[in-house]
C-alpha cells in the first residue's frame, strides 16, 4: 500500500514538470533542452536555502524564480540572439551545471534533520507518503486553475496563437518574441518548482539529477494523450498529471519484476519511444479495426 501511495505522490509532484514541458512542447511546439538544467537548478537553490535556515516556503518559491531566470535566458538567446532554440537550451543547460556547483558548494547536499514543506504543519501528522500526495493535489489544483485562467485571457490566446502559426500571429499585431520568452519563463518556472519539490521529497539535491528529466516530462504528456485522446485544453492539463501517475505505476511494476533502479532511464526511453510509435503501429497493424471487430456482436 505504501508503494502505491508513494507512486501516486511521486506522479503528482513530477506532473508539475509535465505541465511545464507541455507549454513549450505542445503549445509553442519546440523542444526546450533547458529542462535538464532548470530542474537541478531549482532543486539546488531550494536545498541550499533550506540548509541555510530559510523557510521551506520561501525556498520553494525561490526554486520557481530560478526556473523563471533560466527560461528568460533561453528566450533571450533564441529570440534576440537568433540562436536555434535547441542549441540555446543546451547552452543554458551547460552553463547552469557550473552554477549549481557554486550554489550547493559540492555535488550533493542532503536535507537530513531539515524542515521541508513535506514535514511541516499538518503534513507532519500524515502517514508515510501521504504528505507528497496531499501537497501534490493542492499545488496541482492551484496550478491547473491558474494555467487555465491564463490560457483563456487575451494574453494566453496570443500565446497559443504564437505556437499555432507565428506568421499569422505577427500579422495580428502579436509580439511573438515576447510570447515565446513568456512561455519559456513560465515553463521553466514550473520545472524549477518541480525540482525544488522533488528535492524536498527525496531529501537531497544533486547537480546531476536533471539527466533524463525531459524524457520523464514527455512520457507524462504522451501517455496522457494516448490514454485520453482528444480533450479540451484544460482537460489536457489534467491528462498530463494522470499520465505522470500512470508512468510512475509502470516504473513500479518494472521494479517489482526484478529490474534494477539503474535501468529506469533506459526503460523510460523505451516507454516513451513505444508511446510515440503507437500511431504508426496502429496504422500498420490495424489495432483499431481489430478492437472494433472484437466488440461487435455476433
Amino acid at each position: 500500500m505504501n508503494l502505491i501511495v508513494s507512486a501516486i505522490g511521486q506522479g503528482l509532484l513530477w506532473g508539475i514538470l509535465g505541465l511545464g514541458l507541455y507549454l513549450t512542447f505542445r503549445i509553442l511546439k519546440f523542444p526546450d533542452m533547458t529542462v535538464e538544467g532548470t530542474f537541478p537548478f531549482g532543486a539546488c537553490v531550494c536545498v541550499s536555502l533550506i540548509t541555510q535556515g530559510t523557510s521551506p516556503f520561501i525556498a520553494t518559491l525561490a526554486s520557481f524564480g530560478a526556473g523563471l531566470l533560466t527560461g528568460f535566458l533561453t528566450g533571450i538567446l533564441y529570440t534576440k540572439g537568433k540562436i536555434p532554440v535547441l542549441l540555446a537550451g543546451i547552452l543554458v543547460m551547460t552553463g547552469i551545471y557550473s552554477i549549481n556547483l557554486r550554489v550547493l558548494g559540492k555535488a550533493t547536499v542532503g536535507l537530513l534533520n531539515q524542515n521541508t514543506l513535506l514535514n511541516t504543519g499538518m503534513l507532519r501528522e500524515l502517514p508515510n507518503s501521504f504528505p507528497s500526495v496531499t501537497l501534490g493535489l493542492i499545488l496541482l489544483t492551484l496550478l491547473i486553475l491558474l494555467l487555465a485562467l491564463f490560457l483563456n485571457t487575451d494574453l494566453g490566446q496570443a500565446f497559443i496563437a504564437t505556437g499555432d502559426n507565428k506568421l499569422m500571429a505577427r500579422s495580428l499585431g502579436i509580439n511573438t518574441d515576447n510570447m515565446e520568452i513568456l512561455g519559456l519563463m513560465i515553463s521553466n518556472g514550473l520545472i524549477g518548482l518541480c525540482g525544488g519539490l522533488i528535492a524536498q521529497n527525496d531529501g537531497y539535491a544533486d547537480v546531476n539529477m536533471g539527466v533524463g528529466t525531459i524524457v520523464i516530462g514527455l512520457a507524462a504528456i504522451i501517455i496522457g494523450e494516448v490514454a485520453f485522446g482528444e480533450l479540451s485544453l484544460t482537460a489536457r492539463l489534467v491528462a498530463v498529471i494522470l499520465g505522470s501517475i500512470f508512468y510512475r505505476f509502470v516504473l513500479l511494476i518494472v521494479l517489482k519484476l526484478g529490474f534494477s533502479t539503474n535501468d529506469f532511464k533506459l526503460l523510460s526511453s523505451l516507454i516513451l519511444a513505444l508511446c510515440l510509435m503507437l500511431p504508426v503501429l496502429e496504422k500498420k497493424f490495424n489495432f483499431s479495426k481489430t478492437l472494433k471487430r472484437g466488440v461487435q456482436k455476433p
